[in-house]
């Protein structure tokens, strides 16, 4: 049986969470070799490695996910 780890999600201080609209993103960082990625309103998990994380936040910095007008 694989034992399941406890995730420590923290939420970005941008997000504006209400009860009215309760769409942010959790990061979980507390498990090694981990970073888990949760939606607050599905309650669903995305999971990367460290390396993969980084690269995305610095794609995500330089505006490669940004969408065209």
């Amino acid at each position: 049986m694989t034992t399941i780890p406890d995730y420590e999600f923290r939420t970005s201080s941008a997000c504006q969470y209400n009860n009215n609209d309760p769409r942010c993103v959790e990061v979980a960082t507390n498990v090694p070799d981990t970073v888990v990625v949760r939606s607050s309103v599905t309650g669903r998990t995305l999971e990367f490695t460290p390396t993969e994380w980084t690269d995305f936040l610095s794609g995500a910095k330089l505006g490669e996910f940004d969408l065209s007008a």
